[in-house]
């Protein structure tokens, strides 16, 4: 299963699609991509959810903690979809009671230190995203005045990351950013005098780099500003989501 998963994840993905197309061909319903993704992303959850707790359970390896999540999180969104409850990605902090139980059960295993991270404007340091990146949920949100832009490696399960380089402090220097997560946003904001180069990976979602745009399944997107290569003040970002959008604005 380890090694097929994701052949048949891709074939599922695209019995859907085509499923959806035909019905919209002879008249019975009518999709566009938005539509078709609002459906699509939460049977990813599902899907990625029962993956990791059978590989839990039968390699030991995965997790049973990040794959009952998923899977209960995709099925709500999944519900929301038909109608059943009311549930957006943004009720996703509604779910923190679950910390409890997943707490109760890691005591129960005897591990004394486990390690969680919840909240918004995590820009403290690298070492602490590190370390916390086993379980992670939450906003990155970097736009105080002022605040200084330095390498960083943000990791998330489920999340947006909101960067405004308008209010930071660039140094003379190439500063990369690297950004990973299963689910969420990633927004940028860049001033117009500012280099930088984007390699930006998205497994489902879309992709808008200053108006260069890409959206659909397994998307990639390359950019690098004019003049990026002999400037001394520089932005780097590699940006991958398992599902979401990637947006990079000039401000």
């Amino acid at each position: 299963m380890r090694k097929g998963f994701f052949r048949y994840l891709i074939a599922l993905i695209l019995i859907i699609a085509g499923i959806m197309l035909v019905l919209e061909n002879i008249g019975i319903t009518t999709f566009n991509m938005k539509q078709i993704w609002l459906y699509l992303y939460p049977i990813l959850f599902i899907l990625f959810g029962i993956k990791w707790m059978f590989e839990s359970i039968v390699y030991k390896g995965g997790s049973m903690i990040g794959g009952s999540f998923l899977f209960i999180f995709g099925t709500l969104l999944f519900l929301d979809r038909f109608g059943v409850i009311e549930f957006i990605f943004k009720d996703v902090f509604k779910l923190w009671p679950l910390l409890i139980v997943y707490f109760g059960f890691l005591f129960i295993k005897g591990k004394n230190n486990p390690h969680f991270y919840i909240g918004t404007n995590k820009s403290e340091n690298e070492d602490k995203h590190e370390k916390y990146t086993s379980f992670s949920f939450g906003d990155y949100e970097f736009n105080k005045p002022n605040w200084k832009a330095e390498p960083m490696a943000l990791k998330s399960m489920a999340g947006d990351f909101y960067l405004d380089f308008s209010k930071a402090f660039i140094p003379e220097k190439k500063i990369p950013i690297n950004i990973r997560a299963l689910a969420g946003d990633i927004h940028i904001l860049i001033p117009e005098n500012v280099e930088f180069r984007v390699v930006a990976d998205v497994k489902a979602g879309d992709i808008d780099v200053v108006g260069n745009q890409v959206d659909g399944i397994n998307r990639s997107l390359v950019f690098e500003t004019t003049h990026y290569e002999g400037a001394t003040q520089k932005l780097e970002f590699t940006l991958k989501l398992k599902a979401g959008s990637i947006r990079v604005d000039y401000v």
